[in-house]
């Protein structure tokens, strides 16, 4: 389990150097992008329910939404059915940042699996799917 837990951290060390280095040179934030990650994956959603994907409390994301809002990546409107509620959702640009940081992923995915064959790429599929089920 030692040699496990060592290499999880290190795959994730050099993830998280990856992923600062690809947004580096966006001109926006690591949180901002993780903000457009998420709605670019799920669509469009509540404050409450986006604060509680990206592991933040609301009051942090309405910081984030408000920059973002006014870099044109993101809008803002009353939920149709509960007034109440913030929905955001990604504009035209904001789609656009999502597709380009969503190519460099794949790119990262298909360079790191390179010289996995498919038996080993399905059971690596599992097990991140059952990993990630744990959090």
């Amino acid at each position: 389990m030692h040699s496990l837990n060592n290499l999880i951290i290190e795959f994730y060390d050099k993830l998280s150097s990856w992923e600062q280095s690809v947004v580096k040179d966006t001109g926006y934030s690591l949180a901002q992008v993780h903000t457009i990650e998420v709605l670019g994956s799920h669509g469009s959603m509540r404050m409450k329910e986006l604060a509680d994907r990206l592991g933040i409390t609301t009051g942090t994301l309405t910081v984030q939404v408000e920059k973002l809002v006014k870099f044109g990546l993101i809008t803002r409107s009353p939920h149709e059915e509960d007034r109440r509620s913030i929905l955001v959702r990604l504009t035209n640009e904001g789609i656009e940042l999502h597709t380009h940081h969503n190519r460099m992923h794949i790119q990262l995915t298909e360079d790191i699996t390179r010289n996995l064959d498919q038996s080993s790429i399905d059971l690596l599929t599992k097990c991140f799917d059952k990993m990630n089920r744990e959090f």
